[in-house]
């Protein structure tokens, strides 16, 4: 067996007021899946922030630790807390060599976080990460425009259909959602 880790599949879609963040559950180690209900979407900041992510999972949990203390650091200022936070991840000779990338969101804002510094609020009402996160986004977005479905509905939609894709994402889908208020 390989010691190639493939990533996971994260999705975020924001519609009528309401952000979903969205992960399916398939962790794979070189050709197997070694588990198909791993939990990549998790709540901080007593829940105000939802996050996911796609990566190495002890690196992933490291930055939630780290973001968990700069949302505290900075009580609860989003964007703040990311940019401190990436600025951190991509100068820091240790903290450098994580590889993870993070979709983060409350109720004001949506970022996707990487190591390589950068801070993206998206254009499109929808943001994806990890090996589906192509096919999971093109999903999101035909179904943002063309249909009526909600946005928790969109993710896991979108999920489902870069499941049937992907070789490394599962059905196994986890669904977290916010109150959109943007400003």
């Amino acid at each position: 067996m390989s010691n190639n880790i493939h990533s996971t599949t994260i999705v975020s879609v924001i519609k009528d007021g309401k952000i979903a963040i969205a992960g399916d559950g398939q962790v794979t180690l070189g050709n197997s899946i070694v588990k198909g209900n791993a939990q990549k979407i998790r709540k901080l900041y007593n829940g105000e922030v939802v996050t996911g992510f796609a990566g190495a999972v002890a690196d992933a949990f490291t930055l939630y630790n780290l973001l968990e203390k700069k949302l505290e650091e900075f009580q609860g200022d989003l964007l703040r807390s990311c940019v401190d936070l990436t600025s951190k991840w991509r100068t820091d000779k240790y903290l450098h060599r994580l590889e993870a990338m993070l979709i983060v969101a409350n109720t004001k804002n949506v970022f996707l976080l990487s190591g390589n510094g950068e801070v993206i609020e998206p254009e499109e009402p929808v943001l994806a990460i990890g090996s589906g996160g192509d096919f999971a986004r093109s999903s999101a977005l035909a179904l943002v425009r063309n249909t009526k479905l909600s946005a928790k509905e969109i993710a896991k939609k979108a999920l489902e259909i870069a499941s049937d894709i992907c070789i490394y994402t599962n059905n196994n889908i986890m669904v977290e959602q916010l109150i959109f208020k943007k400003e």
